[in-house]
């Protein structure tokens, strides 16, 4: 299984609003992806700044090229990203899942 990790950060003000965001667009997007596993999100307020952090789970690299393109390692975002946003990185992280436990 392989972890898939983005980064994204909007203003504090945006925190729960972004959130809902994620929630309605993009997990449904991750959802109908043939191979997907699951997700976890992980959010927090720094300062001015709400940073969230997306870990997506997938069968294989071959499942994410179907899921983010032939550039795996590009960041996808949606347009309505722009509305929330502070920046767009540009890549995302890789890391092969040898261990998981959930209680």
């Amino acid at each position: 299984m392989i972890a898939r990790i983005w980064h994204g950060k909007t203003n504090k003000s945006k925190f729960d609003e972004y959130s809902a965001i994620l929630e309605k667009i993009a997990i449904p997007d991750y959802q109908k992806t043939d191979g997907f596993k699951g997700l976890t999100f992980l959010r927090n307020i720094v300062g001015d700044e709400a940073h969230f952090n997306l870990i997506t789970y997938w069968e294989n690299m071959e499942v994410i090229k179907n899921f983010a393109g032939e550039d795996f390692e590009k960041a996808k975002y949606y347009p309505i990203d722009n509305d929330y946003l502070l920046e767009f990185e540009e890549k995302v992280q890789h890391y092969e899942v040898f261990a998981s436990i959930t209680i």
